[in-house]
């Protein structure tokens, strides 16, 4: 198996001098839910499917895996009936809940977010602060969930796509808002395989079955050139592609996806019904790849890949989807 970590390729973490000022404010604690809970779960209560749960074989012993990512071994798990959003939640679901509540996400608070290079205009990249280990994440002022690339940029004709610069704690006040919550990574994982035992993909094991673009990634040679011969090189509408089995869009590729369980590679003591992961821990889990993946240094679309980050953590590639418990 590769033995290559995330070293926050995927999708890098606040902390350090990363950020565009190279300092980070020392008072940015994790934010309180103020959000008030909807009694009629606006947002996530349409279109989400019912999953009937059930036991499914976790994990993977894939060769193009990493083992440092603790995705296998595999072993037999067993989740109750859930209902899952058919889509990862969109920047127009997220502007009612904003505009409904007055939230203000991290990256407000924080007054930055993580944007990918190739999408700032040459001042911006110039002026911004990057991660050394992955210099094509710029951390940008003014960037955030409705300026995605920073000040100037909107939302405006991308309603239907997934909101993206929302952290784990961002995620979790919308939930509790919808009345719902974010899936554990076991729940996840079932829906993303969609009823198929083992494939390394939600709808089987070729990438291209028949030449057919099935997922939003990145496509030529990272990070200079991407052809997106697969329709987009940013985000994709949350409808975009074909659904899995289950009926689920976009379980691989377009956006990172926060789980509820903080971070473990070690599955050996986790409970084999309804896990939820360890009771704490300093990062949290992330599934399902995103449009800037690509084989040669990440290759985590694959359903069985996984990763983390901080629950303070925005970037550009990093949205949600919502479950609640049937």
């Amino acid at each position: 198996m590769n033995d290559i970590a995330p070293s926050g390729c995927c999708s890098p973490g606040r902390g350090g001098s990363d950020g565009p000022s190279g300092n980070i404010p020392s008072d940015q604690a994790e934010p309180e839910e103020t959000a008030p809970v909807a009694s009629a779960a606006p947002g996530s209560g349409d279109g989400m499917v019912l999953l009937p749960g059930g036991s499914f074989l976790m994990g993977s012993e894939d060769p193009d895996g990493f083992r440092d990512d603790g995705e296998g071994p595999v072993r037999e798990v067993r989740v109750s009936a859930f209902r899952i959003d058919a889509h990862a939640v969109s920047n127009q679901r997220f502007a009612e809940f904003v505009s409904a509540t007055g939230y203000v996400t991290e990256a407000e608070r924080f007054g930055w977010s993580y944007v990918f290079a190739g999408f700032l205009p040459a001042a911006l990249r110039r002026g911004a602060g990057r991660p050394d280990a992955t210099p094509w994440w710029c951390g940008v002022e003014g960037a955030r969930w409705d300026a995605p690339e920073g000040p100037g940029s909107g939302v405006g004709d991308r309603g239907d796509h997934p909101v993206a610069h929302v952290s784990w704690n961002d995620a979790r006040a919308y939930c509790r808002w919808a009345g719902a919550r974010l899936p554990t990574e076991a729940e996840w994982e079932y829906a993303a395989r969609g009823g198929l035992e083992q494939a390394r993909y939600p709808w089987g094991d070729e990438l291209t079955p028949g030449g057919e673009h099935r997922c939003n990634i990145w496509q030529g040679h990272f990070p200079t050139k991407n052809t997106a011969e697969d329709g987009y090189a940013g985000t994709a509408p949350v409808d975009a592609y074909e659904p899995n089995g289950f009926g689920l869009y976009n379980m691989a590729g377009n956006v990172w996806e926060w789980c509820h369980d903080w971070w473990s590679t070690d599955h050996a003591a986790a409970r084999r019904s309804d896990p939820r992961g360890p009771g704490s821990g300093d990062a949290k889990v992330m599934r399902g790849g995103s449009y800037l993946c690509h084989r040669s240094y990440c290759n985590r679309y694959r359903v069985a890949a996984r990763t983390r980050n901080t629950p303070d953590s925005t970037t550009g590639n990093l949205g949600f989807r919502c479950v609640r418990s049937a």
